[in-house]
């Protein structure tokens, strides 16, 4: 399994970001192997469709769940359609190994 946390870095001791679409930075946790790897946001800086475009980036990156605080509705409805799982993680504040080990130990209500 493929989790994606939305980061404001590349790395897992940087903070979780709060916005789906906007994020600068998505790190992907394999559950199989606990190994991650992070990728720049290619639609951060556009003018718009962000949702549907980070939607596609996490599919082609073959992301089975995200974690995020949040997602809009344009992203939502490519999220789902892409059959990617949604839980809701209030990341504020939080690095990306704290986002890891929520997901680890369960408990967060899917959207």
């Amino acid at each position: 399994m493929r989790i994606c946390i939305p980061a404001k870095g590349p790395e897992t001791g940087d903070f979780v970001d709060e916005r789906f679409g906007r994020a600068p930075y998505y790190l992907i946790y394999d559950t199989e192997t606990g190994k991650t790897e992070s990728f720049r946001n290619p639609a951060a800086e556009a003018m718009g469709g962000v949702g549907p475009r980070a939607a596609q980036a996490l599919l082609d990156h073959e992301v089975n769940v995200l974690v995020t605080a949040r997602v809009g509705g344009n992203a939502l409805g490519a999220l789902k359609a892409g059959g990617i799982s949604i839980l809701l993680y209030d990341g504020a504040g939080r690095t990306v190994s704290d986002a890891i080990a929520a997901y680890r130990h369960g408990g967060l209500a899917e959207q």
